[in-house]
């Protein structure tokens, strides 16, 4: 059974972008609805999800994907969650894997924890309470001067998921802090559009559009239009990059 993970078809453009962008999170639940519910709560809260629906699926992704955290049910088709958290502890001792499932005996929770998991929820669940633990979990090998990025003014605490500039907050959507924390991350250097597409968005994103443009000038307008000195720069035929020049 092991040896059929290594033949699932994954192509290499997933397994290198899976790893360009902070905090992304794969749940493996086999209940679609509760898998959706799941994801469409932590994309909301500024995290990027992907989804695998049964156990053989889901340790190729997580052995492979450069997640920050696996959400795991532990009754899953073809290879249940108590084998899958087992063998990824094995290879991948830093990743966070949280049990989520219907199995509330105390034998279940102490073997999942003895296995190496970092925490063990029950379902039915609270959303919030779900939310609380990943950030905990998160939050637990963050160095501290990871915790908060500083551009100039701009400052983002990356645990609670706030921005602000010159004390100012600034709401952003999901996308636009996925946006703007890549692009703080790799400040100074000049990012295509193609390679935000594919950190950013899915794997599958038309280039080819203008909704890349269309984002960016978004997040500008509310980064810079309010302020002296601007931080996102359009470098003409390349794409864009995010420094304060006026301190160079």
């Amino acid at each position: 059974m092991v040896k059929n993970i290594l033949k699932v078809s994954f192509s290499t453009e997933f397994i290198l972008t899976v790893m360009w962008c902070h905090m992304r999170i794969l749940i493996i639940e086999d209940e679609l609805k509760t898998a959706e519910y799941i994801k469409k709560g932590l994309t909301g809260s500024g995290y990027i999800v992907d989804l695998a629906h049964n156990g053989e699926d889901g340790l190729f992704m997580a052995s492979h994907g450069g997640y920050d955290l696996i959400v795991l049910d532990v009754m899953l088709p073809k290879l249940d969650g108590f084998s899958v958290g087992s063998m990824l502890r094995s290879i991948n001792r830093s990743v966070h894997i949280i049990y989520l499932t219907a199995r509330d005996d105390i034998d279940d929770k102490v073997r999942g924890l003895e296995l190496g998991a970092d925490d063990y929820i029950v379902k039915p669940f609270s959303f919030s309470e779900l939310l609380a633990r990943v950030r905990s979990c998160l939050r637990r090998n963050t160095p501290q001067n990871e915790l908060h990025l500083k551009v100039s003014d701009l400052v983002i605490d990356v645990v609670k998921r706030k921005v602000n500039r010159d004390g100012k907050r600034i709401d952003l959507s999901p996308k636009e802090y996925s946006l703007l924390y890549l692009m703080v991350q790799r400040q100074g250097e000049i990012l295509s559009r193609t390679f935000i597409a594919e950190a950013v968005w899915d794997v599958n994103f038309d280039s080819d559009t203008n909704v890349i443009d269309v984002a960016v000038r978004r997040l500008r307008q509310k980064i810079d239009d309010d302020h002296p000195v601007k931080l996102i720069h359009t470098i003409r035929g390349m794409g864009y990059v995010l420094e304060d020049k006026c301190q160079e």
